[in-house]
């Protein structure tokens, strides 16, 4: 038989890119575009038209790619067994009847309706309370219904043209490629307007916000499939008319996804320049303050995420304040301490925090220095503040973890690895190839083949050290008292 392929897309904020995935989980094309993100003030926008020609220049690279193959000379467009995307969620995508954008999209980091949401809580018998209760996340103005709501108020005439809103980035390149408009429940999780549990818009919330719920997307499970290329975007993209499209899922479930966690008890960590943690639960986390949900869609139960800002970033603030912006020297100076820094803490709160605490205004202190401390010691406080600030977030579920893993930039530090191991005091497998992995998720979809990404996946596993594990219960308890302490003086 001959292989098959999934053509696999992810419109971030910055970055569309693609990959030609085969049946085997093997990817043997794949192209990127950058993106501009268009700023004012505290608005965040960008152009849908650059996503869509970003798509077709992806496209078209990885068809001329994947047909120069040298192991698949047989190579053509026919044989993509279908087209899937993940993208950002929590946008506010305005089209017109002909599927054409009537402004730029607001993104989801644009929190400009503030004022909307605190009118729709009002609106709502329950408040904001019925609010998370139905949605499963927090009323706030970076949502799109309160957004649309901003829209009508400040800008009516651009809003009467509307008669489409879309949810995620790639729910627009799906449109342009099938001409129908859907969204997946993990994304539209995120618009504010979605009864989380009964995976459908909610009526009430939408009448309270005083908007027609027929302006939204048709919803959809991530697998399903919802479309096909129509003759206009083969033209553009050079699919194969007729090539199956599928719904896809927002960038926070596929990540999800890709990681393997399915089930109560399975933890994902993902530290970029934030981080957030992932599990998955029978319920939203609607007792937690800081918490994110999303339905799965591909499975049962809900995503659960909690978001910390300060991951990454910490490290590299660190590295560049203590080994001057180099990696390699940061790393041999966390090598060059020992667990607990020699009595120095951290509170990495560098730019404030929501979880495992939420307060904007609080900033980072070490404590318990001396005449001895190092750079090695402050270097390695830095990596440990944050793996304890995780542990504490960690607290906070209601499940002991029978499984950890780690992604992200974070996880190619291995000092940092061994470091959450021990804090954590449980294994943590970080995985080699995790740049492949949601591509390879997505396909998994396509092909119907729940393990795929298991078959493809490279890791290695931290175990927690003993000695290690001691002097860090001691220490965590320690940092526990810190942000008390210290929440005053900030």
């Amino acid at each position: 038989m001959k292989t098959k392929y999934a053509a696999v897309f992810d419109a971030g904020t910055t970055t569309l890119k693609g990959a030609m995935v085969d049946d085997g989980g093997r990817i043997i094309a794949s192209a990127s575009e950058n993106l501009d993100l268009l700023i004012d003030g505290d608005e965040r926008e960008q152009d849908p038209g650059q996503w869509w020609q970003a798509f077709r220049n992806v496209s078209r690279s990885m068809l001329e790619q994947a047909a120069d193959a040298s192991d698949d000379p047989g190579f053509d467009a026919s044989r993509i067994a279908g087209i899937i995307c993940s993208g950002q969620m929590q946008d506010v995508i305005a089209l017109d009847t002909d599927l054409n954008p009537v402004r730029n999209t607001i993104l989801y980091s644009d929190g400009r309706a503030q004022e909307q949401a605190s009118r729709l809580a009002s609106a709502l018998e329950g408040g904001e309370r019925e609010f998370l209760d139905i949605v499963g996340n927090r009323l706030e103005g970076c949502l799109p219904l309160p957004k649309l709501m901003w829209l009508r108020d400040r800008a009516p005439e651009v809003f009467g043209h509307i008669r489409h809103v879309l949810i995620s980035s790639k729910d627009y390149l799906i449109a342009r490629l099938t001409g129908v408009c859907v969204g997946d429940v993990a994304a539209c999780s995120t618009a504010g307007a979605m009864d989380i549990r009964e995976g459908r818009w909610a009526a009430g919330l939408c009448a309270a916000a005083g908007l027609d719920r027929t302006l939204l997307p048709e919803l959809h499970a991530p697998q399903d499939r919802i479309g096909a290329v129509t003759p206009e975007a083969s033209e553009r993209t050079g699919f194969v008319v007729g090539t199956p499209v599928y719904a896809g899922i927002g960038d926070a479930g596929a990540t999800t996804l890709a990681s393997g966690v399915s089930r109560p008890g399975q933890y994902n960590i993902n530290i970029g320049t934030s981080g957030w943690i992932a599990t998955i639960s029978p319920e939203p986390f609607t007792d937690k303050p800081g918490a994110a949900n999303l339905a799965f869609g591909v499975g049962p139960g809900f995503v659960n995420a909690v978001p910390f800002l300060n991951a990454g970033d910490v490290h590299q603030w660190a590295t560049h304040v203590f080994a001057g912006a180099d990696y390699e020297k940061a790393h041999e100076l966390v090598e060059g301490s020992v667990p607990g820094s020699h009595g120095v803490l951290c509170l990495p709160y560098l730019v404030g925090e929501r979880f495992p605490v939420m307060n904007p205004d609080i900033r980072g202190a070490y404590v318990g220095l001396s005449p001895d401390t190092t750079s090695a010691d402050m270097m390695r406080a830095a990596l440990e503040g944050v793996a304890f600030s995780i542990r504490e977030g960690m607290g906070s579920f209601d499940v002991a973890p029978v499984s950890i893993s780690l992604i992200g930039g974070g996880a190619r530090e291995s000092a940092w690895c061994q470091i959450l191991a021990d804090v954590l005091d449980h294994p943590v497998e970080v995985f080699a190839n995790a740049e492949v992995l949601p591509a390879v998720a997505l396909a998994s979809l396509v092909f119907d083949d729940v393990d795929l990404v298991h078959a493809i996946r490279e890791s290695t596993t931290y175990a927690p050290d003993a000695a290690a594990t001691r002097t860090y219960e001691t220490a965590y308890r320690r940092f526990l008292t810190l942000y008390p302490a210290l929440r005053t003086l900030m």
